[in-house]
């Protein structure tokens, strides 16, 4: 069990036996403290951890980790001067550890507790696909093995540490993904998580206004498989141009998943269901697995492919991989009543040129008259007006009705308009209560709305807009 013994040798390589104190759990927001726990004093752009310190400790955190000596009452142990003090010395609770950096100090007590086990981290990373993955390895690995997860987005450089510090002695399989920002941040997570097995989805121009090129991104990404031991495995997405090359950067074996049946997994006669899923047939070593999983739009088959991917390297048998695919529960894309008997599509957690696409593709496989709801996709950088263009293509063979929100969500409308698309059936909004409120005099029963942008953009706004009632609720399209 972790211990506040195993944070002060984390932090300082001594070790205090007086303060085996078992921590219950370790935190950055005082709120979610519990009793026994620790909380982590880190300062961010709006807010700063140690003004909360002291509502840390009124909740029952016995430890906190701070940058500063604070006007509260609890014991200090300065980390930052060794030796530290004997036990003569008396450590007493509650505890504030004096660190340079908080941040750092919590990654090098994740990197530390992680050291203890010997287990296998799956590390995934890409540009787009990256949560799906991890959940749907999870569903396979936890069919054979004791497996934990990084929960929710916690992909980062504080996310991620705070999920190694739940380890235990149980686990057999940890699943953690992997965001980055800039260069130098992947590292920084393997070196934290030790992965074993590294899966990398795609690389697109999400995050290109912080790189500057599409190498650059490829470059960050690569880090995960660079990082990886020479008997671990890296899981490549062979039908990506910009994957398939980090092969030669790793000493790991790689292993090649795709629709090309040069791949050492790959999928064919790929079915769309529509709401009910997509079915396809797997084909690995000779073998040949008919597959059906519940997920959105032919581009899900990818993120199966990984997933099936991961159990195979992990020694896992057929039904064990087909048994956690059909166990996953899209996350993302959620299919909501809409008011006037529409169905809307609410994928608004996130958007970038290929998932929007991908999500236009999935409405063109519906039944009903179609409206696309499109917004602003962020951090594009160079590539956001030929990103945007690029979607708005794709919106003309699609949408009956295209409804474009703010400013880059302009260019969209813009492009399908170039392409053709009558002026009658394009709508400009300058934002969501502009679109929400033309959207409410235009649906009918039958539509089928998808509303997508940029989480920065809120559009989930427009799906509160023209959700039904839940005493009005009843079948749309798909249902």
């Amino acid at each position: 069990m972790l211990t506040l013994a195993d944070a002060i040798e984390a932090l300082s390589g001594q070790r205090i036996t007086e303060t085996e104190q078992p921590l219950s759990s370790v935190v950055i927001d005082s709120r979610l403290v519990t009793p026994g726990g620790m909380f982590v004093a880190l300062r961010g752009e709006r807010q700063d951890g140690h003004d909360f310190v002291a509502d840390a400790f009124s909740r029952g955190a016995v430890a906190a980790i701070v940058e500063r000596e604070l006007p509260i009452e609890c014991h200090v142990l300065d980390t930052r001067r060794l030796p530290l003090p004997g036990p003569a010395g008396g450590v007493s609770l509650p505890l504030c550890l004096l660190v340079e950096d908080s941040l750092a100090a919590l990654q090098r007590f994740a990197a530390f507790w992680r050291a203890k086990f010997d287990v296998r981290v799956i590390g995934v990373t890409g540009s787009v696909g990256k949560t799906m993955t991890k959940e749907m390895a999870y569903a396979v690995l936890k069919r054979r093995f004791r497996t934990l997860k990084s929960e929710g987005n916690y992909n980062n450089e504080i996310g991620l540490p705070l999920t190694l510090l739940q380890l235990s002695p149980e686990h057999e399989r940890v699943v953690l993904e992997m965001g980055m920002y800039d260069i130098g941040e992947i590292a920084l997570l393997a070196e934290i998580a030790r992965p074993v097995v590294g899966v990398v989805t795609n690389v697109g121009p999400v995050h290109l206004e912080r790189l500057g090129t599409i190498e650059r991104i490829a470059q960050a990404k690569a880090e995960l498989v660079q990082a990886l031991p020479a008997d671990g495995v890296a899981i490549l997405n062979g039908d990506d141009p910009l994957v398939r090359p980090m092969a030669e950067m790793t000493a790991a074996r790689p292993f090649f998943y795709g629709l090309s049946p040069d791949c050492d997994l790959w999928a064919s006669e790929v079915q769309s269901r529509g709401l009910e899923g997509v079915h396809f047939r797997l084909h690995y070593q000779g073998e040949t697995i008919h597959a059906r999983v519940p997920l959105l739009g032919r581009h899900s088959v990818h993120t199966a492919l990984r997933a099936a991917a991961v159990g195979l390297v992990e020694g896992e048998s057929w039904e064990e991989i087909i048994g956690g695919l059909q166990d996953t529960v899209q996350l993302r894309l959620v299919v909501v009543p809409g008011i006037n008997g529409c169905t809307l599509l609410d994928d608004t957690y996130n958007s970038a040129p290929a998932s929007a696409i991908a999500a236009l593709n999935l409405l063109d496989e519906l039944e009903g008259r179609k409206i696309a709801v499109l917004g602003d996709m962020l951090e594009l950088g160079s590539y956001e007006e030929e990103g945007h263009r690029k979607v708005g293509r794709r919106a003309v063979d699609v949408a009956a009705i295209l409804v474009a929100v703010g400013p880059r969500g302009r260019i969209i409308g813009e492009e399908a308009l170039a392409c053709g698309m009558p002026a009658e059936r394009v709508y400009f909004a300058a934002d969501n209560a502009q679109a929400s409120a033309w959207l409410r005099e235009v649906v009918a029963p039958g539509d089928v709305v998808l509303v997508k942008g940029s989480r920065g953009m809120r559009m989930e706004e427009i799906v509160t807009a023209l959700s039904a009632p839940v005493g009005e609720r009843g079948k749309g399209a798909g249902e």
